[in-house]
């Protein structure tokens, strides 16, 4: 219940030991939680990190303007060698404390005349021993040696129940009274990297934390003290607020959080929590994520209100009217009662404005909407956008009221036509006759609502039609059918998984792309998948011929490079509309020596994995990239930023790709790797189909021997590297396809050297006893006839 849990003060992690040259090629530092996870504006606090690799980072940035970060110290888990000393000092404390107490109570020998308080030493004592001068000055030196432990700099002996939280850094953030309220990213940096982004919020309300001016400095101060974990009596385990209020805490196993404030009869009060926003995939957990489960109840413990969710948000949200003068309280906890440092949580509540819903979802561009919106506590149930000089996409909406900003909700602008669903048209009978291409926007208004569009079609047409409501944070669950005037059924989705939207477990919209069979009418019919139905069930209903189109999400979204050293990255491409054509990749906005190898996404990919060497170093500091996609669609050169993303494991196996606002680079070290490996063969690499093709490679810093293993990271099936032999300025790699692989198909293949055990089979995690030493450049490939 504390910012430092004292449960953390026992334990060990293990530390490998490498060479320098090694050391630099280990996995990036990650961080696993921050608490708190926010802060109010106009307001300078601690806020405690935990994860991995964290040693050696020193820098502390969060994103926007408005926000400082000053790192402050880090514990560490004592080494396994430091632990074992540990365990044998600790034993040596308790034995001799029981072996006094055990003489105490045997002999309890009254003291001499003018020595008051002082006992003798017990000639009872159990085993035929006593308590002597020896044993005191015994206890009193291990009890030193004890503390002088965890006296070294970065020491402290804690539990980490989990090895992605074993390190923890403490930083003081100052928010600045300006600073834009919302979400921002924070990140920590040093010698041996940059970390992957948490989310960090920053707030307008008073903030309340649990014993929230505990520090790693405190929990090291009594260690040294008495090398013993300290004793807590009468632990609070309810919090009183005053409101309007943002709550920070973190749930431990089997813990219940509770938070009493006073409110007024007549205070329409938003209980908002934030949990899942905060750390969206859990890998080692079930669900996968913090599934806070939020209570309010009166002073005499009953319950008035309960969420655990908010429609399909697993963070709850409540909007309760007080009834009454009074107290009220609000308990917090993990529907399971599981927990762990990383179930951090904040609530905001009070009589603040939240929007549930809004229409239409969008607007063309170059024209003003007026939005309908729907919620708690609005200043208005109307708001006019501005679409003038606007880009088409999505971008976010809020309301404020008493100078409180509200929740922001997504809204979409296009260039297409767009128009309104107009009732009735629940029935081919009396469905709506459109024009394509059209946007409409609608709403499934009750559970028993259909909606049915018709429009003129002609053979061989290809047809889009594609729902976006799920997406633009309507509860609408669609589905959609496309059939011919005589209601054959020409094409039917439910569920249409769009890779992009990482954040969403359920993808809810609909999609079909199909070529019309003969001239005639055609009717689209849509509803909702789950029968339910209300003025919040909003969609965008696109309808249009093919518009092909690609989005790109780079991973990871914080890069750590050496001079001189290949860095691997991988890029999603995102394919609309049936776009099969190549995108050459490239860095924007950089000096001269930044190269990406195999910089191409192949008509034939989606995923392509490709390096990034940097020849020169730039500032130690993290730098912004911007990497650009270009690709010939229909005649014209279309572009698009790729949007950083963090590849993230939910419950143990689903794997998504979470979106980040920045793609940082950090540089490492202070030297440039002498002679960086080189591909000296022709690129793109040709491999026959059930052949063989040989890759000379330029690698004095490499020992191509039997010490050193070249493996293939994530290879395309059917391709796998043969053998490898030294030469004299390098080595060679023979590569190796198998002859069912399909000649035509291009690619890149990402080979990594490292000294130790394999990589396992389909796995990405580097196995203990494994050393990596480098990435090579990616090798651009192209499968031929043989």
């Amino acid at each position: 219940m504390s910012l430092i849990r004292w449960q953390m003060i026992l334990g060990m992690a293990v530390s490998l030991a490498t060479t320098p040259a090694l050391r630099a090629q280990q996995p990036a530092p990650r961080i696993g939680y921050v608490y708190p996870a926010g802060g109010q504006q106009g307001t300078t606090f601690q806020v405690v990190i935990g994860g991995q690799r964290l040693k050696g980072l020193n820098e502390v940035f969060v994103s926007g303007g408005g926000v400082q970060a000053i790192m402050l110290e880090r514990a560490r888990p004592l080494t396994p060698q430091e632990f074992t000393e540990y365990l044998e000092l600790k034993a040596k404390v308790d034995a001799l404390e029981a072996k006094r107490l055990s003489s105490s109570q045997a002999g309890k020998p009254a003291a001499p005349h003018g020595e008051k308080g002082k006992t003798q030493p017990a000639a009872n004592a159990p085993g035929g021993t006593a308590w002597t001068p020896e044993d005191g000055k015994l206890l009193s030196e291990t009890r030193q040696k004890l503390a002088a432990l965890v006296r070294k700099p970065g020491g402290a002996v804690r539990k980490a129940p989990t090895p992605a939280l074993a390190d923890i850094l403490v930083a003081q953030i100052t928010v600045a009274a300006d600073a834009e309220p919302g979400p921002r990213e924070i990140r920590v940096a040093g010698q041996s990297g940059i970390s992957n982004p948490l989310a960090f919020l920053v707030g307008q309300v008073t903030e309340f934390s649990e014993v929230a001016s505990e520090t790693i400095t405190q929990v090291k101060s009594v260690i040294q003290k008495s090398g013993e974990r300290p004793q807590t009596s009468n632990p609070k385990t309810e919090m009183t607020v005053t409101l309007p209020a943002t709550i920070n805490g973190q749930v431990l196993p089997g813990e219940v959080n509770r938070y009493r404030f006073a409110a007024k009869k007549g205070q329409r009060l938003v209980i908002a929590v934030s949990a899942r926003q905060l750390i969206p995939y859990i890998s080692d957990a079930v669900p996968g994520w913090f599934q806070a489960t939020l209570s309010l109840r009166n002073a005499q413990g009953k319950e008035l209100a309960y969420a655990d969710s908010f429609r399909f948000n697993p963070d709850p949200v409540l909007s309760f009217e007080v009834a009454e003068d009074g107290e009220y309280v609000i308990v917090i906890k993990d529907s399971l009662y599981r927990g762990r440092e990383d179930f951090v949580y904040r609530i905001t509540v009070g009589e603040l404005p939240f929007v549930t819903g809004i229409f239409p979802l969008g607007g063309p561009v170059g024209a003003q909407t007026t939005v309908e919106v729907m919620g708690w506590n609005l200043p208005s149930s109307k708001l006019v956008v501005e679409g003038k000089d606007k880009a088409p996409g999505v971008r976010q909406l809020s309301v404020s009221k008493d100078a409180y900003i509200s929740n922001v909700v997504p809204f979409a602008m296009d260039t297409l036509p767009e128009r309104l669903e107009e009732e009735p048209n629940n029935a081919p009978e009396t469905a709506q006759r459109i024009t394509l291409p059209v946007i409409i926007n609608g709403r499934i208004d009750s559970p028993e609502d259909t909606d049915v569009f018709c429009f003129e079609g002609r053979a061989g047409d290809a047809v889009v039609a594609e729902v976006i409501a799920r997406r633009l944070n309507s509860p609408l669950d669609s589905a959609l059918k496309l059939t011919d005037a005589s209601g054959n059924q020409i094409a039917f989705s439910d569920d249409y998984a769009d890779k992009g939207e990482g954040l969403m477990t359920h993808q809810a919209d609909s999609y079909v792309k199909a070529t019309l069979p003969a001239n005639g009418v055609y009717f689209l019919v849509l509803n909702d998948a789950q029968h339910k139905g209300g003025m919040e069930h909003a969609y965008r209903l696109r309808i249009s011929a093919p518009q092909p189109d690609f989005g790109l999400r780079v991973v990871p979204a914080s890069v750590s490079a050496r001079a001189g050293k290949a860095i691997p990255l991988t890029v999603y491409a995102l394919r609309k509309d049936g776009f099969a054509g190549d995108i050459a990749l490239s860095v924007k906005d950089v000096p001269e020596g930044f190269n990406l190898s195999a910089a191409t996404v192949s008509a034939t990919q989606t995923v392509a994995r490709l390096t990034l060497t940097i020849q020169s170093t730039i500032s130690a500091l993290p730098t912004a990239l911007k990497l650009e996609g270009r690709a010939t669609i229909q005649g014209r050169e279309v572009s698009h930023l790729a949007l950083p993303a963090e590849d993230m494991m939910q419950a143990f196996e689903y794997r998504h790709l979470v979106p980040a606002t920045e793609l940082k680079l950090a540089m490492t070290g202070s030297y440039k790797i002498a002679g960086p490996p080189k591909i000296l063969s022709d690129l793109p690499v040709k491999i026959p189909a059930g052949g063989m093709a040989r890759v000379r490679i330029a690698a004095a810093t490499i020992a191509f021997s039997n010490k050193t293993r070249f493996e293939l990271a994530n290879a395309p099936e059917g391709i796998t590297i043969k053998k490898v032999s030294p030469s004299r300025d390098g080595g060679e790699i023979l590569l190796q396809c198998d002859a069912g692989v399909k000649p035509g198909q291009k690619g890149s293949l990402t080979v990594t050297a490292s000294t130790g055990k394999p990589m396992p089979p389909n796995k990405t995690k580097v196995p203990s006893g494994q050393h990596p030493i480098t990435t090579l450049p990616a090798i651009p490939f192209e499968i031929t006839q043989k």
